[in-house]
């Protein structure tokens, strides 16, 4: 099979200081760190839609990237971008790949025509996942691109694109199970609305949880072992969606009595959306028993829409880092690049460059996040802080002895009462300390 990208080898761990633009700085995947390897601790993916579909259009222009691979037709052009997709892996030493059904293979006039397709190209990367040694992290369905979603899909006024919907995510389903997906994520393009002038929230959030229970009973029943994973989101493309962030996609877990079933899906770019850090949005879900899994990206401030950059911030990843070692590290999910080049980076060889950039500034993110947990000073600053909660009183609160009568009696004899220094400022030098000392 010819080389897609002749230019580009394997790319290498070579250590902080090599001058290489096509090494690793910080990633050795090998390297045991933490009681196992760089790569069993981040679980990296490929995003099969931006990396191999992504051409660079926006709003304003036309594509900047060719992603046709020499393909003449849809359904060649799907099979190179296979080919192309499993060499950038090898070449970068990933492990895993994720993908939309739209991405693999396109849509066709009739569902029927569309699975057929979606066949050939399940079989195809059957074999190229036993050639490579490759794993799917987990599958999806593009229920929000076809104009039959421009009202939702498990949320659509209309029963005949709900149906439609639930097919097509059927589909998706038998093929994530057929490639050994760890995980199916369900995320809702378009499951939201832009005015309640003409929405029924009820109706619509209701069979949002039906659909989501009918699929995964479903995909039990052929054998899927993975995870079910929801993906907050608060807006684009509708002004409100229902999967607004991890708080809220909690809630309608807990009210549906889907809260066992499904785990989330944290993206850095939603969290900034929804006008949240990173960290904050893995803290929700681990302290809810729902972290799985992570789309590695972020996005800029000052645009107000998601822009799905290839993750730089070495502050963030750490503190990433940080809530997936408190989380007891992956177990199905791993760190998918949900991200594209800019629109300006317009040679092949670009790809390589985010890759490595994002690849190592999660790599170096694990590095700093164990020092964090190994240093000890920041869990014992919180300890101590939380103290007054192990004795006294506030045992009796926890322990359900002191009722508000006694806590009454207490304050009444105590005084005035003020809490000590959250010390903020403090401790956020302590984490630059360890950040920038090996």
């Amino acid at each position: 099979m010819k080389e897609f990208f002749p230019q580009v080898r394997e790319i290498l761990y070579e250590g902080p200081k090599t001058d290489n633009p096509f090494a690793f700085r910080f990633y050795n995947p090998d390297e045991v760190i933490g009681g196992k390897k760089m790569r069993e601790h981040l679980r990296f993916a490929m995003s099969y839609w931006h990396t191999f579909c992504g051409e660079g259009v926006d709003m304003f222009g036309a594509g900047t990237l060719d992603k046709s691979f020499g393909g003449k037709n849809p359904m060649e052009i799907a099979r190179n971008r296979a080919h192309a997709a499993f060499e950038l892996l090898d070449k970068l030493g990933l492990d895993y790949y994720c993908f939309h059904d739209r991405d693999i293979a396109p849509e066709a006039q009739t569902l029927r025509e569309t699975n057929a397709r979606l066949d050939e190209m399940t079989a195809l990367l059957t074999q190229l996942n036993r050639e490579h040694g490759k794993k799917v992290l987990w599958g999806t369905a593009n229920c929000f691109y076809n104009p039959r979603y421009a009202a939702g899909a498990g949320t659509s006024p209309s029963a005949e694109v709900f149906a439609f919907a639930a097919a097509q995510i059927k589909k998706a389903i038998e093929i994530t199970t057929a490639l050994g997906g760890s995980g199916y994520v369900f995320w809702g393009g378009r499951e939201g609305y832009d005015t309640l002038l003409n929405t029924d929230m009820a109706l619509e959030q209701e069979n949002m949880a039906r659909l989501l229970r009918m699929e995964a009973e479903y995909a039990r029943s052929i054998g899927f072992k993975g995870d079910f994973y929801i993906e907050p989101k608060p807006k684009e493309p509708t002004k409100h969606q229902y999967d607004f962030d991890a708080a809220t996609v909690i809630g309608f877990l807990k009210k549906f009595g889907l809260d066992d079933i499904f785990k989330l899906n944290i993206e850095a770019n939603h969290a900034t959306l929804a006008q949240h850090t990173f960290q904050h949005e893995l803290c929700v879900a681990r302290i809810n028993g729902a972290f799985g899994s992570i789309d590695a990206n972020q996005g800029d401030p000052l645009l107000g829409w998601d822009t799905d950059q290839f993750p730089t911030n070495a502050y963030d990843a750490a503190l990433c880092m940080l809530e997936v070692l408190r989380a007891g590290g992956f177990v199905n999910g791993g760190l998918n690049f949900d991200a594209k080049l800019r629109r300006a980076s317009c040679d092949m060889d670009d790809l390589f460059h985010a890759y490595i950039a994002g690849m190592d500034t999660f790599a170096l993110g694990l590095r700093i996040a164990l020092r964090i947990v190994a240093d000890g000073r920041l869990d014992a600053f919180v300890a101590q802080r939380y103290s007054s909660w192990k004795t006294g009183i506030g045992e009796q609160i926890i322990s359900g002895r002191a009722g508000i009568a006694e806590l009454e009696r207490f304050a009444l004899e105590k005084g005035d009462v003020m809490p000590s220094s959250g010390r903020q400022e403090y401790l956020e030098n302590l984490i630059n300390g360890i950040l920038f000392t090996e």
